[in-house]
C-alpha cells in the first residue's frame, strides 16, 4: 500500500497534536512531512508514547504508536505550541511542495493537509496566499479547482471561496458557474464513480431572487449557467436555482449527491452543523487526491492534548478510500 502524505500545517497549531494522537490510536495511515525537531519537541511536550521512524521504513502493517516521518527543515525549529510564527510560513508551504514532489514520483498516493494560518503565511512574505485550495491550483497551473466540504450526510461545493461577502455578487459569472459545475460533475463521475451525478445549484438571493424582485443574479447569471451545464453535461441531473433556506431539508438533501453554493458561508455552515470535526474538505479538479480537515489551527488547544482527531482521521480515511477507488 502506497502511503498518503500528511502535512500537519502550522507548527504552532494542533496539527502535530492530532498526528501524534492518531498514531497512538493506529489511525495515522500515512507519512508525516514535518521538521524532526518540532515533532520531537511536541511528542515530549505531550508526553505521549509514540515512536518516530523515517519514511523509508514505512510498514502498512505497523501503524499503532508509530509516526513515519519525511523530514523538512523549519526556519524556526523551536516553534512552541500555541504560537503561529511568520518565520515558518515558508516551511509550511515547503511541506506541501515536498508532498507534491513525492506524489509525482509515486512515493505517496495522495495528500492530507492539516490547518494553516493564512494571515501568518501572508505576514511571512507570501502576500498572495489565500489558502491550500488556491495554492494547489496554482502549483498545477490550473485555471480553476473547486472546494467541497463533505459530511456523512451532505456535500457542498463552492462557486466562490474566500471572498468578502460584498465581493461575491461581482465575482459570480455564468461562465464561472459553468466551469465550477463541470469540474464538480466530472469529479463525481471520475473520482466518485457516479455516472449520473445529481447536482443542486443554489441561488444567491433570499428565495432565489423571487423572479427578480429580490435580485437579478438568478435570472441573469445562475439560470443561464444551469441551462449551459445541462447541455455540456447531459449525463448529470441538475436542479436550480434553489432557495438556500430550504435546499438542505432532509427531502431535498436525499435528492442530491452534491449542492453547489454561491459563497462560503451560504453552504458550509450546514456541513459543519451536520458534522463539525468529522467532515472533510476535498479539492475537486486536481490531478491528485487532496483532502483536509474542516477546522483551523486552534492555537489555544495546541500542546494540551485535548483536541479531537475526528477531522484528521476522517480526511485520512476519505483520501485512502478515493485512492483505492482510483485503482478499481
Amino acid at each position: 500500500m502506497t502511503p498518503l502524505a500528511i502535512t500537519p500545517g502550522d507548527p504552532g497549531g494542533i496539527g502535530l497534536d492530532l498526528c501524534i494522537q492518531a498514531a497512538i490510536d493506529g489511525d495515522l495511515t500515512g507519512v508525516v512531512i514535518a521538521d524532526p525537531d518540532i515533532l520531537a519537541a511536541r511528542v515530549r511536550h505531550l508526553g505521549l508514547p509514540v515512536h518516530v521512524e523515517m519514511a523509508d521504513h514505512f510498514n502498512a502493517e505497523r501503524q499503532q504508536g508509530v509516526i513515519y516521518l519525511d523530514p523538512v527543515s523549519a526556519a524556526n525549529p523551536n516553534n512552541p505550541p500555541g504560537v503561529s510564527d511568520p518565520d515558518n510560513a515558508g516551511y509550511c508551504l515547503e511541506t506541501l511542495n515536498h508532498a507534491l514532489a513525492g506524489i509525482e514520483s509515486g512515493q505517496f498516493s495522495g495528500l492530507v493537509t492539516g490547518p494553516v494560518n493564512k494571515a501568518t503565511i501572508r505576514d511571512g512574505g507570501f502576500a498572495s496566499f489565500t489558502g491550500h485550495t488556491e495554492y494547489l491550483r496554482d502549483a498545477f497551473g490550473l485555471e480553476a479547482v473547486v472546494m467541497m466540504l463533505a459530511s456523512t450526510d451532505v456535500r457542498v461545493a463552492l462557486a466562490t471561496t474566500h471572498l468578502p461577502l460584498s465581493e461575491v455578487p461581482n465575482a459570480l459569472t455564468s461562465e464561472g458557474i459553468v466551469q465550477t459545475g463541470q469540474i464538480v460533475i466530472r469529479s463525481f463521475q471520475t473520482l466518485f464513480h457516479l455516472k449520473n451525478p445529481r447536482l443542486h445549484v443554489l441561488g444567491l438571493n433570499p428565495h432565489a431572487g423571487e423572479d427578480g424582485h429580490l435580485g437579478r443574479e438568478e435570472m441573469d447569471i445562475i439560470r443561464p449557467a444551469i441551462e449551459a451545464l445541462r447541455v455540456t453535461c447531459p449525463d448529470a441531473h441538475i436542479e436550480g436555482p434553489l432557495p438556500a433556506d430550504t435546499a438542505f431539508t432532509p427531502e431535498l438533501r436525499a435528492q442530491a449527491d452534491v449542492t453547489l453554493a454561491m459563497y462560503h458561508d451560504q453552504g458550509l455552515p450546514v456541513v459543519k452543523y451536520q458534522g463539525f470535526g468529522d467532515s472533510v474538505n476535498v479539492t475537486l479538479g486536481l490531478p491528485i487526491i487532496r483532502t483536509s480537515v474542516d477546522h483551523g489551527t486552534a492555537l489555544n488547544l495546541a500542546g494540551r492534548g485535548i483536541a479531537s482527531t475526528g477531522g484528521l482521521v476522517a480526511a485520512i480515511r476519505e483520501a485512502r478510500r478515493l485512492a483505492e477507488l482510483g485503482r478499481v
